[in-house]
């Protein structure tokens, strides 16, 4: 969802509105209950994707984005290898299981970095309460993220787990003025406290 979130903010103005897809409603996992037919905005849909990890956000995104789920994984590939990503490949916008969806600890760190050279990816991602919409479609979102009430400085990123690739959580903290970033895959015990131990380490 970090690369999703980057591939959207460098195609796709945050005012921007469209309509929600059919494919997006009812998606498993996560979800912001998205309505067919309901009018969004591309900033909405975002802090739908990193506050809430909405899998159907991510598919809203990924369709108006590239008209279409498979054109947005290409889309996604692509902008991973250049941020030097080359052990990754990406076939959807959301991280259910599939064989063929797979990356590793160094590469969400690099394409990480990425994402945080946009002001509005760490302003997204350090938000802890978003509302969006109006009337029955508006929605008040709460960060998923610990790490925003726990560690000084924690400006993101995002949680993730699947019965497959368990608990995960990539961390960020700006330490002494720099940008920290850590990874967690599939991890055990408590990960809150491992990253922010991994985010203050000296170095």
């Amino acid at each position: 969802k970090i690369l999703t979130a980057l591939v959207v903010l460098e195609r796709m103005p945050l005012e921007l509105e469209f309509t929600v897809p059919d494919c997006a409603v009812g998606v498993e996992g996560s979800s912001i209950y998205l309505r067919r037919g309901e009018k969004v905005s591309v900033e909405d849909m975002l802090y739908g994707l990193m506050l809430r990890s909405g899998n159907d956000a991510a598919v809203a995104l990924a369709v108006a984005t590239a008209g279409s789920v498979d054109r947005f994984a290409a889309m996604m590939n692509e902008r991973a290898r250049r941020a030097g990503a080359v052990s990754s490949n990406f076939v959807n916008p959301h991280g259910l299981h599939d064989d063929e969806h797979y990356t590793t600890a160094r590469d969400l760190a690099l394409i990480t970095a990425e994402a945080y050279r946009h002001p509005e990816f760490a302003r997204i991602v350090s938000t802890k309460k978003a509302t969006t919409g109006e009337g029955e479609n508006a929605r008040v979102m709460y960060n998923k993220n610990k790490l925003l009430s726990s560690l000084e400085g924690a400006n993101g990123v995002k949680t993730g787990y699947t019965t497959r690739s368990g608990k995960c959580l990539v961390g960020g903290a700006v330490v002494d003025g720099v940008q920290r970033i850590s990874v967690l895959l599939g991890a055990s015990g408590d990960m809150w406290s491992v990253t922010r131990e991994l985010l203050m380490r000296k170095v």
